[in-house]
């Protein structure tokens, strides 16, 4: 089973995004803010990321290029999620490390493409 860490800092988008993925199959961990969020990561060893770019503590950007810059996980697929359209935005993202980009509010199908286009099918699935 393919595991996904989700990272905002609203209860109510971790809540969803758990929901939305949980129902597809996934195994889902979520992280209220970067700190947390890099804990998660080298405890749970996730196959995809999503992280909101706006918290509070270490925002997505800051978060995404500590995943990143380590060598044990700068192969993870990281999806930076954010209300923030801008082409300044996306191009931040790119420069930090993220694979792709998902606007706010998402839907499922937002969510479970990213999910297909980031995360290699295993032998076994």
């Amino acid at each position: 089973m393919k595991k996904i860490l989700v990272v905002d800092d609203s209860k109510t988008i971790l809540h969803k995004a758990s929901q939305m993925l949980t129902q597809a199959g996934y195994d889902v961990v979520t992280a209220e803010d970067g700190f947390d969020a890099i804990s998660k990561v080298t405890d749970f060893h996730p196959d995809l990321v999503f992280i909101d770019i706006v918290m509070p503590k270490l925002d997505g950007y800051q978060t995404c290029s500590l995943v990143k810059n380590n060598k044990q996980y700068q192969h993870t697929p990281i999806v930076m999620v954010s209300s923030k359209d801008g082409l300044f935005d996306r191009a931040r993202g790119s420069i930090v490390g993220a694979e792709g980009y998902i606007n706010k509010p998402f839907n499922e199908t937002d969510l479970l493409g990213a999910v297909e286009k980031y995360v290699e099918p295993s032998v076994s699935e």
